[in-house]
């Protein structure tokens, strides 16, 4: 059976990819750093006949990330589909304006978004390449595309991830393997910031599988 890697993997976005893929046919491999929360979704996808299992790892280590993957490749006789969406916790920094910012302020969103997108990618995608066929999707926020002052310093990493994969997208055209960028310009599920619009996770997820069965598209934008 085809497989799909979930990195970063939630009870949001994570569990509603996992859902639409694995109605699909697709076996899921849930990697977190979070050993319990994984345990969960994996029960919860197994009570929905959809087979799962859980490979603990934090993005910012990135030889655990690449072990994880491996792992994960082995478990399932391959990885067919990579999908990284990390949860950025706003909280783990104060956010800047671009005029305030400074280096460090960017740094941990650098680690955790494009330098984790860029280790998970090397794990997986030698193999895509041997196989002519793959697909590599990367979820990041609609400051990606049109950035919001206040998150100067979020929004130049998820920017610098954006780029990265478009370019990914150009050089792996013609070889059977797929890289394509999503940006959610939307607060996913309940309890968002007054005035920013909302959308369930089940409604994005499609997407998604749009992106691995359309090849040529190289992104897609979700806003209410």
């Amino acid at each position: 059976m085809p497989s799909i890697a979930i990195v970063g993997a939630g009870p949001g976005m994570g569990l509603a990819i996992a859902r639409i893929f694995g109605t699909r046919g697709f076996d899921v491999a849930l990697i977190a750093r979070n050993h319990g929360k994984l345990d969960d979704l994996v029960g919860r996808l197994d009570a929905e006949g959809i087979t799962a299992a859980a490979f603990p790892a934090d993005v910012l280590d990135h030889d655990a990330l690449s072990q994880a993957l491996k792992d994960a490749a082995t478990r399932f006789g391959g990885i067919d589909v990579l999908e990284y969406s990390p949860a950025v916790s706003i909280g783990s920094t104060t956010p800047t304006a671009p005029s305030e910012t400074d280096p460090s302020d960017v740094q941990w969103a650098m680690d955790f978004l494009l330098y984790g997108a860029i280790a998970a990618t090397r794990a997986v995608l030698p193999a895509m390449r041997e196989a002519a066929a793959g697909t590599l999707l990367y979820t990041n926020g609609g400051g990606s595309i049109d950035p919001n002052p206040m998150l100067g310093n979020v929004n130049a990493a998820q920017a610098a991830l954006r780029n990265w994969v478009l370019g990914l997208h150009k050089e792996l055209a013609g070889t059977g393997v797929q890289a394509a960028h999503v940006a959610i310009g939307v607060w996913i599920g309940a309890g968002g910031p007054p005035g920013v619009p909302t959308a369930s996770a089940e409604n994005v997820a499609p997407l998604y599988w749009d992106l691995h069965t359309q090849r040529s598209d190289l992104e897609r934008v979700f806003t209410a």
